[in-house]
């Protein structure tokens, strides 16, 4: 798999800065307006991208109203599958649109496709890439129409065993795809914290050889900002104007203020990591005047011996080394040498 993915016009790679996602999924409240608002809100915010999703309630599932479409407990605990997607879908009317104005913002606009003609209706919308849902990354033949399509696959692994994920990236080089990159996820929501599992990614992106991302439910921006060392290349977080208005994915959105700060600190932290290297920078060389060396803190005489009571090994470091501390005692100086001077080869033998 490639290392380095292009959605839009942003590089997403190794050597690029952490793509950061605002996924809008049902916040918008049916509100074409308040979805401009959230847009505009990423911006601010500092994102890079806004996601969409792209689904109608008969194309996820069934207007039924038996136990198996029953949801039980969590958020959504007493509606049914069809009636929680019907709510929380975006009209499909509205992301053409979505798509401009975050573009006219400087930021790229994607979307997750459910079925084929999602699929067909986003590839009219020239989409730059796909996001394939955790729960449906089981599903083939809809991994494989949008991978022949040759953009960006991303893929979620919330509900993944090994073989979901190993299926999901053969389908992929199977049509000739090798951008994809694999989102670490769980599927709960919100998400506990114990439930995460960051040190996967390493796992993860080794395994599988690829880059890899974080689709982040729980609460705040620490699981998302403490993601970045261990390689993560893209970090999605749903997006509200407020949690206290309310809707399906509401209650485990960020709020502007909270994703402005999640990418501050993300950025922080991409500078504090730097290199494996073991050098120092430019300002560290300089400090080093600032460690030890020896130097003479009590007046010699011409014929003196060094002595602990006359030779020291204190800051600053402009003497002589720390290591030749043993090596210079009981030698003679061959000048006066004053309180304070700098220890140096040339005066004693």
């Amino acid at each position: 798999m490639k290392k380095e993915l292009k959605i839009g016009k942003r590089l997403i790679g190794e050597n690029h800065p952490v793509f950061c996602v605002a996924e809008m999924s049902g916040n918008h409240l049916k509100d074409y307006g308040r979805a401009v608002e959230i847009i505009h809100a990423a911006k601010e915010a500092g994102a890079d991208a806004v996601k969409l999703q792209t689904y109608t309630a008969d194309s996820l599932s069934l207007d039924c109203d038996n136990e198996y479409f029953q949801i039980h407990g969590g958020l959504w605990d007493g509606m049914t599958e069809y009636k929680l997607y019907e709510e929380a879908c975006t009209p499909w009317e509205w992301q053409p649109k979505l798509k401009e104005l975050a573009e006219s913002l400087g930021m790229e606009c994607f979307s997750s496709p459910f079925d084929f003609s999602s699929v067909e209706f986003l590839e009219e919308c020239n989409m730059p890439a796909y996001k394939i849902a955790s729960y449906e990354i089981n599903d083939i033949p809809l991994i494989r129409k949008a991978a022949a399509l040759h953009k960006p696959m991303i893929l979620a692994t919330g509900v993944a065993h090994l073989e979901d994920i190993e299926r999901a990236l053969r389908a992929c080089r199977d049509e000739g795809n090798e951008e994809v990159m694999l989102l670490k996820c769980v599927s709960a929501y919100p998400t506990p914290y114990e439930d995460i599992n960051l040190a996967m990614i390493p796992t993860l992106g080794g395994t599988f050889n690829c880059l890899t991302g974080l689709s982040d439910h729980s609460m705040g921006s620490a699981v998302a900002v403490g993601a970045v060392p261990l390689g993560i290349k893209m970090v999605e977080k749903h997006l509200t104007l407020r949690r206290a208005d309310g809707g399906p994915d509401g209650a485990f959105s960020m709020e502007p203020e909270e994703f402005k700060e999640m990418v501050e600190h993300i950025r922080i932290v991409e500078k504090a990591l730097g290199t494996s290297a073991y050098a120092l920078t430019e300002k560290q060389e300089k400090e080093r005047s600032g460690s030890r060396s020896l130097f003479v803190v009590k007046d010699i005489r011409a014929g003196e011996k060094l002595t602990p009571e006359n030779v020291r090994s204190i800051r600053p470091g402009h003497g002589l080394h720390t290591m030749y501390y043993e090596k210079v005692l009981g030698r003679s100086a061959l000048q006066d040498i004053a309180r304070g001077t700098p220890l140096d080869w040339g005066m004693f033998r």
